[in-house]
């Protein structure tokens, strides 16, 4: 599975980078308002640390201005995958850029249905949100798995991108249940690599070295 960071944070990318975690990048409106940076710079930046895509949205909502924003954003960088919202609008937009060859996540979905009608408009990535739809009682991973079969029933090359994680159970279901690609917060991928008898066992293991009186360096 893939590993998206969802953040304009460019400090925690770099360190994520440095690790081999990151394959690409996601960010949004809230998160390009977070950073306090232009979005053409910030972006710019970002696309030039991290080789895989980079995601950058658009703000209209009509078709057609969809569609010139995602144009110029486009020109950014040859990694931008350029992101619009699952409305009958945003399909239209999917449908022309990917036809022109750019890389489109279509973000914002809900549903399976959702998500097939974005397969069939040539999306790149669909983007169900896991976390908002747990926030209405309703399990995100459900969601993940009906995709999943859909897109294997028919053999759809959409890429299943599992957004909105915000635990590492998320994570983890995500990975199980099959999807391509998982974008989440920096401080949830670090969340990965910790668990509690990993402590106790590191602390009982630097017990019985002091009593060594040894040292390696």
């Amino acid at each position: 599975m893939k590993f998206f960071v969802d953040t304009a944070d460019v400090d925690a990318i770099k360190e994520l980078n440095e690790l081999g975690m990151v394959d690409g990048v996601t960010t949004n409106p809230s998160l390009i308002l977070k950073s306090g940076r232009d979005i053409l710079e910030v972006t710019k930046e970002i696309c030039d640390i991290v080789e895989g895509p980079v995601s950058a949205e658009v703000v209209a909502v009509e078709a057609d201005q969809m569609i010139e924003e995602g144009r110029k954003l486009a020109k950014i960088a040859d990694n931008i995958a350029v992101k619009v919202p699952l409305t009958w609008d945003g399909l239209k937009a999917c449908k022309v850029l990917a036809g022109e060859g750019n890389m489109v996540n279509v973000t914002l979905c809900f549903s399976a249905n959702q998500a097939l009608l974005a397969a069939k408009a040539g999306a790149t990535f669909i983007s169900p949100f896991i976390g908002r739809l747990d926030d209405i009682n309703l399990d995100g991973m459900d969601l993940i798995g009906d995709i999943r079969t859909i897109y294997d029933n028919y053999g759809y090359e959409t890429q299943i991108l599992a957004a909105s994680i915000r635990t590492v159970n998320h994570a983890t279901q995500s990975a199980l249940i099959g999807a391509d690609v998982m974008t989440a917060p920096p401080d949830v991928i670090k969340k990965m690599a910790a668990h509690p008898l990993t402590d106790k066992g590191l602390d009982a293991f630097l017990a019985d070295w002091e009593k060594t009186g040894q040292k390696i360096l």
